[in-house]
């Protein structure tokens, strides 16, 4: 008679490797992961205290970008410090329910942060393409309704990932081969069927791709009408409104499509590389967000210049 417990099931604890080939010097990448992640953490924040001190930064870029810091702040406090504790204390163990809700939080902020992107290309659309509409369509209604899809679709798509991992079976494997948990690091360790959690791994992906394109597409309406301006200050002002949002927008998607890429045909690139860029996707973008919008946008320029 086939029997089994819950130790059989859930193990107790998941052995974290960090960045496996890389061993010997994981206090040496330690130092930059600390630095970047130093900087995602003062840049938000700088943003965050700005928008809220300064009453004149009340416009539907600005609303999204609070979002965007916020949600930054915490993808990078959801995975960085976990990171830090493998490189700097050998501190390999985590908790297999830690593990698991720090698996949900990775993937929905990354979702949210997902929608933000394209959300602001809704904004930079309407900016450009209907400036004479933009108080009528971005109402505060429409924003809040926005604000709560940006949060309510990622989690809605991360949550079955829960169950697909609560379902399967854990036999002996219990070495997680990265620096932190996500969804199919910790299916693959099952010895149970686990065709579901790669099909709908790739079905939350296709809501990435999806976003893409739309950003794509109101790209190409917002450019045909930049071109379409008489003057050149008015196409150079045009080009400046959403130039922080596509490089926010590449350094997020790159590494994204990037490390898919490797992770599903990568079959000759080294193992460290692929955990390398898995975790430069979670650890770049928060920082240069803040950098970019900082450096790019003339309002938030001039009061940090103030405060200092």
């Amino acid at each position: 008679m086939f029997y089994y417990n819950r130790s059989f099931f859930h193990p107790a604890t998941f052995f974290l490797v960090g960045i496996p080939g890389l061993e010997e010097i994981r206090v040496w990448i330690s130092l930059p992961f600390f630095s970047v992640y130093l900087v995602a953490l003062l840049g938000n924040v700088a943003i965050l205290l700005v928008i809220k001190a300064e009453q004149t930064l009340r416009e539907p870029m600005f609303y999204f970008l609070t979002i965007l810091s916020t949600i930054d702040l915490a993808l990078s406090t959801t995975s960085v410090p976990r990171m830090l504790d493998i490189f700097f204390f050998d501190a390999h163990e985590i908790n297999f329910g830690t593990c698991v809700a720090q698996m949900f939080l990775i993937h929905a902020f990354t979702g949210m942060e997902a929608e933000v992107l394209l959300a602001i290309s809704f904004d930079c659309y309407v900016a450009i393409c209907a400036p004479l509409h933009s108080t009528t369509i971005l109402t505060s209604w429409v924003l809040a309704g926005i604000s709560v899809c940006i949060v309510i679709h990622p989690v809605l798509l991360t949550l079955p990932m829960i169950y697909l991992i609560y379902r399967l079976p854990f036999c002996q494997a219990h070495i997680i081969a990265h620096s932190y948990c996500e969804h199919m690091g910790i299916a693959k360790l099952s010895c149970g069927n686990i065709r579901i959690n790669a099909n709908y791994g790739l079905f939350v992906v296709s809501f990435f791709v999806l976003n893409l394109v739309l950003i794509g597409i109101s790209y190409v309406y917002i450019l045909h009408a930049v071109f379409s301006l008489p003057s050149q200050d008015a196409f150079l002002k045009a080009l400046s409104t959403c130039g922080s949002h596509v490089a926010v927008t590449r350094a997020f998607y790159i590494p994204f499509i990037f490390s898919f890429l490797t992770h599903r045909f990568g079959h000759n690139i080294p193992r460290f590389i692929h955990i390398l860029i898995a975790n430069l996707y979670l650890v770049i973008p928060p920082s240069l967000n803040s950098i970019i919008f900082g450096v790019r946008t003339k309002q938030i320029q001039e009061q940090v210049l103030r405060v200092f």
